[in-house]
């Protein structure tokens, strides 16, 4: 059995990108320490999230927008060195537009790259839309992105899994509750979705799950942190809670899915032929 040690971020970051690169070291460095080979830091992590998504009055000019070939990307790989490292950031394209966006690196430079296809309230007054999801292969193994709204749509990651992607990694800025907000994040009602929108992907497509939050607060959101690893059972090997910090894993994943698969396949057992609904409408 080969074994897999992963880890999944909750960190506060914001728009000064050199103290961004300063954190993401760090975390990169205590990560190595613990032997962790697969690590994922949130979503916008270099440059910061948004101030609001409902509020135009906090409204800012938003992160700085990297190229995913610029020096920046390049300055993380050097950093990965030989591990495989996930982040967040501002992509802009060479025709003006901005994604919200995760990449996949190591010291041999970009692996992957995953722009936000589903987008929570105004985040589309700052961001284009990504229209795809694709999972590519890694030292570590296969595995397919996706950032925070998009967990919340089944299709999402069951496209990742259905390409081969072993290992989801799902990166996300998702703050606490907007309206009943509760003093005590623990209780939050948006951190129980972002529970168990974790471990329903988990489970339903029998592969290993990171997610990468937030945490602290910006502008006028406060994240609920909760970084974690999920088995392919939907069970929670490693979890930060509401604080800042680091959930560590050891997992053999092929092993895993194996096993999780062996008696009910849930990919292997789908009847495809009777979901037509992709060209349905829903009325609010």
């Amino acid at each position: 059995m080969s074994t897999l040690r992963m880890a999944a971020v909750a960190a506060e970051f914001g728009r000064d990108l050199e103290e961004d690169f300063a954190i993401a070291e760090r975390l990169i460095k205590e990560s190595r320490e613990q032997g962790v080979r697969l690590l994922a830091l949130p979503e916008a992590c270099l440059g910061g999230y948004l101030l609001s998504l409902d509020d135009d009055s906090v409204l800012d000019e938003g992160p700085p927008p990297l190229s995913v070939d610029g020096p920046e990307l390049r300055r993380l790989s050097a950093l990965a060195g030989e591990m495989t490292v996930v982040a967040g950031y501002c992509e802009a394209d060479t025709e003006g537009n901005r994604y919200n966006s995760v990449v996949c690196v190591n010291g041999d430079g970009v692996l992957g790259n995953h722009r936000k296809v589903h987008q929570p309230l105004s985040e589309d007054a700052s961001y284009a839309a990504g229209d795809r999801f694709r999972a590519f292969d890694t030292p570590v193994g296969r595995i397919g992105m996706m950032i925070c709204y998009d967990k919340a749509f089944p299709e999402s990651a069951r496209a990742l899994a259905l390409d081969g992607a072993q290992i989801g990694v799902c990166v996300s800025a998702w703050p606490g509750a907007r309206t009943h907000a509760v003093t005590d994040l623990v209780g939050d009602r948006w951190k129980r979705r972002f529970d168990l929108f974790d471990r329903a992907r988990a489970l339903e497509n029998q592969f290993v799950w990171l997610s990468a939050n937030q945490a602290g607060t910006f502008g006028s959101l406060r994240f609920v942190g909760s970084a974690k690893v999920v088995d392919p059972g939907g069970e929670i090997l490693a979890d930060t809670g509401v604080a800042a910090g680091i959930a560590v894993a050891e997992l053999d994943v092929v092993q895993a899915l194996e096993t999780a698969r062996r008696s009910m396949g849930h990919l292997r057992d789908r009847r495809p032929e009777t979901y037509d609904v992709s060209t349905g409408a829903v009325t609010a």
